[in-house]
């Protein structure tokens, strides 16, 4: 996983409130365990016509989107089942920050595992964010913070372990492995004397 500690990019705007985990990977696509690829298939049902063929009018199809990796949606982004499956394809998208209002807590945990960094604000600001599509906005994941081109800074909650793992680019499973060590250590270490009851 590579580390994220600073990103700056053009946003792309989903301002559908809701947007489910289905909406977001279908159900169809749901096949395999393998991340690489999923892409390709996120929003597959907004992204394609009746007939299969790309909607050009839909943001991820968008010419002018391409490379960006900040999404900002509207509020109660990734309710729904809990499927992973969800932050693996926006992360294959190519998608290094979800910012919405409200992010649904089990797909908010999700993301962070795999290095998706989900960014709440409150309602006012994400509203002027989806006015504005593409604007470039640098998320600082060490301070907690999202600076806006006329210069605002808006701060957002990020949990101390996920900021590590974040930081490291490591995920919880990475993060316990590189204690390996230490762990023997106190394994093999004498156990201490405890005092007998009298």
């Amino acid at each position: 996983m590579d580390a994220l500690r600073r990103l700056q990019s053009r946003t792309v705007v989903l301002p559908q409130a809701n947007i489910d985990t289905d909406q977001i990977i279908p159900a169809q696509f749901l096949t395999t365990t393998a991340r690489a690829g999923l892409g390709q298939y996120a929003f597959h049902h907004w992204r394609t016509r009746a007939d299969g063929s790309p909607d050009p009018d839909f943001p991820f199809n968008r010419a002018e989107n391409a490379g960006a990796q900040i999404l900002v949606a509207g509020r109660n982004f990734g309710c729904g089942s809990s499927r992973e499956h969800a932050p693996w394809a926006l992360r294959d998208l190519g998608l290094r920050a979800v910012i919405s209002s409200r992010i649904a807590d089990i797909f908010h945990a999700n993301a962070l595992k795999n290095g998706l960094l989900p960014v709440e604000l409150p309602p006012a600001l994400v509203d002027e964010l989806l006015a504005q599509p593409g604007i470039v906005l640098e998320i600082d994941v060490e301070r907690g913070e999202v600076a806006l081109p006329d210069g605002r800074r808006a701060p957002f909650a990020l949990e101390p372990f996920a900021r590590t793992c974040l930081l490291e680019g490591i995920d919880p499973l990475g993060y316990l492995l590189r204690q390996a060590d230490a762990i023997a250590a106190y394994e093999s270490a004498p156990a201490p004397e405890t005092a007998h009851a009298r």
